[in-house]
């Protein structure tokens, strides 16, 4: 059964300005080019027999494109011991306006819808055992700008778990418009 979630791609130059945030923090586990992205929303495992539903409701989703700048770090948890290092996007609004479609048309799917608030951002590092203080960081990198990309689609993705940790691949793209 396929994990899979919605998300955003970032654009090569971005990924490597972001790559070079890494320093050493004891329990970091960094995040590859390849893992760096913006979640949308996560459905978690979903049977093959429902992907098609999926793709079709997330087709009716007609944002218009926009600018997005990714700047400044922050973190989940305590700085002086995390759970997530992150890197922010501005604005915020309509990447949580598409996150809000999503979950608006996969409820009706049958899918439960998240509970938590929803931040737009790049997740850089995860902290599992005892984490290290990310505060200098935090104070040194913290309004970093990493740069500026237009939106012009979403994507399915399927997460599979592996030994550095989840893979990603592209199940589909879907082109933003606006409304048509």
């Amino acid at each position: 059964m396929p994990r899979i979630f919605f998300g955003l791609e970032l654009p090569s130059e971005i990924k490597e300005r972001l790559l070079n945030v890494r320093v050493s923090v004891p329990g970091a586990k960094w995040q590859s080019a390849e893992q760096l992205h913006i979640t949308l929303l996560f459905l978690g495992g979903v049977e093959e027999s429902r992907l098609e539903a999926v793709v079709d409701s997330a087709r009716a989703i007609r944002p218009t494109p926009f600018e997005l700048e990714v700047s400044g770090l922050g973190c989940f948890g305590q700085s002086r011991r995390p759970r997530n290092l992150w890197a922010g996007v501005q604005p915020e609004a309509p990447v949580a306006d598409i996150h809000e479609a999503l979950g608006q048309r996969m409820e009706k799917l049958g899918f439960e819808a998240e509970r938590r608030s929803f931040l737009p951002h790049i997740t850089l590092a995860r902290f599992k055992r005892q984490p290290g203080s990310v505060e200098r960081l935090l104070a040194e990198q913290g309004a970093s700008v990493f740069g500026q990309f237009a939106v012009t689609e979403f994507a399915l993705f399927d997460s599979k778990p592996g030994p550095a940790g989840s893979e990603y691949r592209v199940i589909e793209r879907f082109p933003l418009s606006g409304p048509g």
